[in-house]
């Protein structure tokens, strides 16, 4: 019912080979910066990358996908004028 995914096999030709291969890749630590990029992303399900790489991705899906403005829009000067 559960099989290794392709990518994982490819790791090593043995099991005690493909462990020692996974475990490498995650040796490294992450900086504080990397991280909290990592966290703000995911918690706003934002896409973490380059700005030409969201340009991508928002094209693709059709939506925004980096952090707004915070704050209220600014009134137009149209809508802001009186009648």
């Amino acid at each position: 019912m559960i099989q290794d995914h392709q990518l994982y096999l490819e790791l090593g030709a043995s099991n005690p080979q493909r462990r020692h291969a996974y475990r490498e890749l995650f040796r490294h630590h992450l900086d504080d910066r990397d991280l909290a990029q990592i966290r703000t992303s995911v918690n706003g399900g934002l896409v973490l990358g380059e700005e030409r790489f969201k340009d991508e991705i928002e094209g693709v899906v059709a939506r925004r996908v980096r952090p707004g403005k915070s704050g209220r829009p600014k009134k137009s000067a149209q809508r802001g004028a009186a009648s």
